[in-house]
């Protein structure tokens, strides 16, 4: 009796060179969003293991070929990416976060636009860590546009304000300090009792901690009745032994 030889499916080729399809689609001079949308599909579809290392590895295959393309292309196919169902969202946050005349070319309009649908934490972090901290960090989009998110009736709009502030401090995320901004959304946020708040209350207030110890030792100290248990717990830990949860 002979064995038939088991079926696998073709691993895809994403971080080194386009599958066949994905490769005629942007052999073109300039191709079309609708096209590069479409070998992107391509390409996600062909992967053998859609995690997010792997879906990250056709995002940069991306980023490398459109690295010269106009900055309204990438912010439109970002657009285009947030409305379809089968590609997660930080792959259109990092198409932008990685194409600097994108990122540079956002407005406060735009850049809300490409918050808008995030409802869960990861989501949020990403669009905050990627988009809307940074373009805030460098000054694009003004102090009010944030502290009108960080005023919002939605849980999601107060999280993304407050983890707005991480890429202000956090050096790998190219942070240089800013504890006034960061200060004026915890002020805001002090009372503030959704879960999802507080847990990136006390992220926001460890990394200031990193740039500003004693102005966020001097902030806990002045909001410590206001402030949820958590975040004194959290904070407390990550100035007296460096970890947010010291065993």
């Amino acid at each position: 009796m002979v064995k038939k030889r088991a079926t696998t499916k073709p691993r895809s080729t994403s971080g080194k060179n386009p599958s066949a399809g994905s490769a005629d689609i942007l052999s073109a001079a300039t191709p079309n969003v609708d096209d590069i949308l479409k070998a992107i599909e391509i390409e996600l579809s062909a992967l053998w293991q859609p995690n997010v290392a792997a879906i990250r590895s056709v995002r940069r295959q991306f980023s490398r070929q459109l690295a010269k393309a106009a900055p309204e292309k990438i912010v439109e196919l970002a657009q285009r990416i947030l409305r379809h169902a089968g590609i997660p969202r930080f792959f259109a946050y990092e198409l932008i976060q990685h194409h600097k005349p994108a990122l540079q070319s956002l407005t406060a309009a735009t850049l809300e636009g490409l918050g808008t649908g995030n409802d869960t934490w990861d989501k949020v972090d990403a669009f905050a860590c990627y988009l809307s901290g940074p373009v805030w960090r460098e000054r694009q989009v003004p102090d009010k546009l944030i502290e009108g998110w960080a005023r919002s009736k939605n849980r999601w709009w107060r999280r993304t304000a407050v983890v707005s502030t991480v890429p202000l401090n956090n050096k790998a995320r190219g942070g240089r300090g800013d504890t006034q901004r960061t200060l004026l959304i915890c002020r805001m946020l002090v009372n503030d009792r959704d879960d999802m708040v507080v847990k990136a209350f006390s992220w926001a207030l460890r990394e200031l901690s990193k740039r500003d110890l004693d102005s966020a030792k001097k902030f806990l100290e002045e909001n410590e009745r206001a402030l949820a248990p958590r975040v004194i717990r959290e904070v407390r830990n990550k100035l007296q032994t460096g970890l947010k949860n010291p065993r």
